[in-house]
């Protein structure tokens, strides 16, 4: 049997790396437009997952602060996502100037 718990407390462990990673490399001046793209392609992947954890979080009948923690989960890639994505169009319109 599954233990979602145990696989919600991985991924938000993964979640709080990922934040210092991903500030790190959005720091770095040196960093590569393909690097960028890469990251990206890795956080919308790593949401896709916490989005369908929280689904089946719900639907094996966890409470809701349960549900609450899979669902900021989600919003901290999707966010992280989001300043990827900004950079990464930062990255182009410099490279356009």
């Amino acid at each position: 049997m599954t233990d979602w718990l145990d696989i919600l407390k991985e991924q938000t462990a993964a979640g709080d790396k990922m934040t210092t990673t991903v500030t790190d490399m959005l720091a770095d001046p040196a960093i590569l437009e393909e690097q960028v793209k890469t990251l990206f392609d890795a956080l919308e992947e790593q949401a896709d997952f916490v989005e369908k954890l929280r689904v089946a979080l719900e639907k094996f009948g966890y409470d809701f602060p349960v549900i609450q923690a899979a669902e900021r989960l989600e919003e901290r890639y999707g966010d992280l996502a989001a300043s990827v994505a900004e950079k990464l169009k930062a990255l182009r319109v410099s490279r356009e100037d």
